[in-house]
């Protein structure tokens, strides 16, 4: 990884033996790192150990090891998804045959527009948010592929309106653009 600019990271391997360790405790500044790092992914290592008030080797070696530990598991950018021509969102909550999780999750994925699925608790059993073009592609994911899934017992649609990316460094201003214009 290049001393002064964060590259994307892959996916950390399973350890040999498929075992993991037991966390490390993260101390303030790997915290301090870790926000860093979620609000800019790209922040070079002299700027993340200028905030952070350690020398570059040691916030170099901090993240190295944030990523080997599996505690940062990528970089990635946050995507503007109307400005990206996904502009209908929706949270879907599905009622799903007992013991049929792991089938249905890998359905799940392959769905045009997924962008987060979970296992829960509670009336439901899961939960996955979707990105669409339009309503007209939100009606047909739910009414011609969801509800095609065997396993799926039940949906229920709800459409988001406004969302708030807590990550955004400036409260209801959006994200600031990782490049700058001058």
């Amino acid at each position: 990884m290049p001393d002064e600019q964060m590259a994307g990271a892959g996916p950390t391997p399973a350890p040999p033996g498929g075992t993991p360790a037991a966390p490390r405790p993260l101390d303030p500044i790997d915290r301090s790192i870790i926000r860093l790092l979620q609000a800019d992914g790209r922040t070079s290592i002299r700027s993340v150990a200028e905030q952070v008030h350690v020398s570059r080797a040691n916030a170099y070696a901090r993240i190295n090891r944030l990523i080997d530990d599996g505690v940062i598991r990528g970089f990635t950018a946050r995507v503007n998804h109307e400005r990206a021509g996904q502009g209908a969102s929706a949270y879907i909550t599905l009622k799903i045959v007992q013991n049929s999780w792991r089938t249905v999750r890998e359905q799940l994925r392959e769905l045009p527009g997924a962008a987060h699925i979970a296992l829960v608790s509670g009336d439901f059993d899961v939960l996955l948010l979707v990105h669409t073009p339009d309503n007209r592609t939100l009606r047909e994911l739910v009414l011609t592929r969801l509800q095609a899934i065997p396993e799926v017992l039940s949906t229920r649609t709800l459409l988001v309106f406004e969302e708030t990316d807590l990550l955004d460094s400036t409260p209801g201003q959006g994200a600031t653009p990782a490049i700058s214009e001058d």
